[in-house]
């Protein structure tokens, strides 16, 4: 038997996305999903406070207006399960987005200069989006602040219209 590295119990070695409340997606939309799980789960930080029997499988579904996350440790055993409610993201999500197209659409015709701007405008959502993450998941997951990031992307990637 082999063992896990040191950390590796405070990870994610797993993320999967619950096929009948999310759905599929375009091939784009597939493609953002499969890019974000698969950036959170090479890096990450992540475990419930006070478990050291991770690293953690996570199962990701939408129920009604919520976001649900189930947390298993590897050996299949529930750690934990919550809800976290998708109003407070719905306004960052819309301006999120609305930068995102503006920025796709300006890599085709904009000076250097503007591109940068839109995306320091894009990062810094992405980074409210992140901390919004971490003040949702206080006291029932601790995280970094790059997990917080990626798990934003991943969030927003669920909601992305193509």
């Amino acid at each position: 038997m082999t063992s896990d590295p040191p950390g590796a119990a405070a990870r994610l070695y797993e993320v999967v996305l619950d096929g009948a409340s999310i759905g599929r997606g375009t091939p784009d939309q597939e493609h953002e999903r499969a890019v974000a799980i698969y950036d959170l789960t090479s890096e990450n930080s992540f475990a419930p406070p006070g478990r050291d029997d991770g690293p953690f499988s996570l199962r990701v579904a939408l129920q009604e207006t919520k976001l649900t996350f189930d947390i298993s440790a590897r050996s299949g055993a529930p750690v934990l399960s919550l809800a976290m409610s998708m109003t407070p993201f719905r306004p960052l999500l819309k301006d999120y987005f609305m930068v995102c197209d503006n920025y796709y659409a300006a890599i085709r015709t904009a000076s250097p200069r503007q591109i940068e701007a839109i995306d320091r405008e894009r990062a810094a959502l992405h980074n409210e989006g992140a901390a919004l993450v971490v003040a949702r998941l206080a006291d029932r997951v601790e995280i970094d602040a790059g997990t917080a990031r990626r798990l934003f992307t991943l969030i927003s990637s669920l909601f992305w219209k193509a």
